[in-house]
This record gives structure tokens, sequence and C-alpha cells, in this order.
């Protein structure tokens, strides 16, 4: 029998990735797990980041992101970096991870990902 669902978050598993970010001199990692396509002409992708997320303004500000594809080795650091805020703690420093700088774009990449995707921000619902 079909059930009807009032409105919420019903697409799961979503991949889980780290993001990193950029604005001055500071640098940032977050995990976010609502990424995605949104079109493959011209290629865009998105991650799901709410207002008052400490990256929020970074990638407003800086106008760039990378989406960085995790693994097994990672995923102490992509859970720790998903419920730490970069405001509080240095998570580069605390989950020893190794970042390099992006080819295209002036953000850091994570050295230990096998898939740094970098991504110009185009706009927010808000």
């Amino acid at each position: 029998m079909k059930q009807s669902w009032k409105p919420g978050n019903m697409v799961y598993p979503l991949p889980a990735v780290m993001v990193t970010c950029r604005d001055q001199e500071i640098d940032n990692v977050f995990t976010v797990a609502w990424t995605g396509t949104i079109c493959t002409n011209p290629p865009m992708a998105y991650i799901s980041v709410r207002p008052e997320r400490y990256s929020y303004n970074l990638i407003k500000n800086s106008g760039v992101f990378v989406i960085n594809l995790t693994t097994k080795k990672l995923v102490k650091a992509t859970d720790f970096c998903g419920v730490r805020s970069g405001r509080d703690v240095d998570k580069f420093k605390e989950m020893h991870l190794e970042k390099e700088e992006a080819k295209e774009i002036n953000c850091p990449v994570l050295k230990d990902s096998p898939v740094n995707i970098e991504c110009k921000y185009e706009k927010s619902k808000s």
C-alpha cells in the first residue's frame, strides 16, 4: 500500500564527503552528507550547508570550495569533522590531515583524498 509522508529527509544513503574551504588566511574542512550532481553540461555539483555553519560564509566570501571524496583511512576524520566546528578547533591539525593547494582555485585540497573536485560557488537559496 502506498504511503504519504510529510516533507523531510527521505533520500538516503548519500555519500559523506569532506569539503575544504578558505577565506583569506583561514582554512577549514567539514563533513557534508548532502552532495551530488546537478548537471553534466555544464558540469555542476552541489553541497548543502546551513547558513549558521562556520564554513557557509567562508565559501560565500571566497567563492570556492573543494569536494574531497573519503576513504577507509579517512573515516575517523570524516566523523570528527562533521561534529566539530572550525570556529573552535583546527581540524586539519587535530586529525593530522595533510593539505595541498588546489590546481585551479585558491583553496586547499585533502592530500589523502583520491578525488578532489574543485568548485566555484554559483549561488545559494539564501
